[in-house]
């Protein structure tokens, strides 16, 4: 899969390596990525974006508001996030069509970046995106990795921070199944155990891979 990827990379003339992570709700990507930020490596994060995209004047907003009317944009501008989450909390279609429309707009976002950061000869870039599409994702990445862990572990760490169990096993329900994610991962990180443990792997699988490439971090 990674051959394919990178070989897809060298007819488009880049040579800039981009790396996608991804994985469900508790598994752990974030923190990856935080190890990636602390070693100075760019990373452009999905969710971040989808509150920039979502915030006053945000560049989702107009098809936001004509999808779920006047009601899903606050009078200050912004996404009216406890209404529209009242609306999806039941009904998967709308979770839905409101999530592709974000998406859309998040990966529109992705994509731009990722040409400044080439335009600037940027060597690595992560992407930490939390469902892996084909196109403004999969298609921008030179490698996948998948972090990966068990659903108890994956629970426990929701319900720290915050979340009951009924409102987790929801979230976790709704995305892709730990297989599937798996399926698209040039790299596979099981995060079962402490930070410790998963940053001593990251960094192991970062040495290897850069270094295969000549990038120095």
């Amino acid at each position: 899969m990674t051959a394919n990827r990178e070989s897809f990379a060298v007819r488009k003339g880049s040579v800039m390596f981009v790396i996608g992570i991804t994985g469900g709700i508790g598994a752990g990507k974030s923190s990856v990525a935080s190890i990636f930020m602390e070693r100075g490596i760019r990373v452009l994060d999905a969710d971040e974006i989808s509150r920039e995209v979502t915030s006053h004047n945000g560049s989702a907003l107009p098809a936001i508001r004509e999808l779920l009317g006047n009601k899903a944009i606050e009078s200050s501008g912004g996404l009216n996030r406890k209404y529209v989450a009242s609306l999806v909390f039941t009904d998967k279609m709308k979770l839905d069509q409101i999530s592709s429309v974000i998406h859309r707009y998040v990966l529109e976002h992705i994509g731009e970046q990722v040409e400044i950061e080439r335009e600037k000869g940027t060597k690595v870039l992560v992407l930490d995106v939390p469902i892996p599409v084909q196109k403004g994702f999969l298609d921008l990445c030179n490698q996948v990795w998948v972090i990966s862990a068990d659903e108890s572990i994956r629970l426990q760490r929701l319900k720290m921070r915050g979340m009951d169990e009924e409102d987790a096993k929801r979230r976790m329900g709704m995305q892709m199944t730990t297989e599937e994610y798996e399926k698209l991962g040039d790299i596979i990180i099981l995060n079962n155990s402490d930070a410790t443990a998963l940053e001593e792997d990251v960094l192991r699988h970062m040495s290897e891979e850069l270094g295969k490439r000549g990038i120095r971090v």
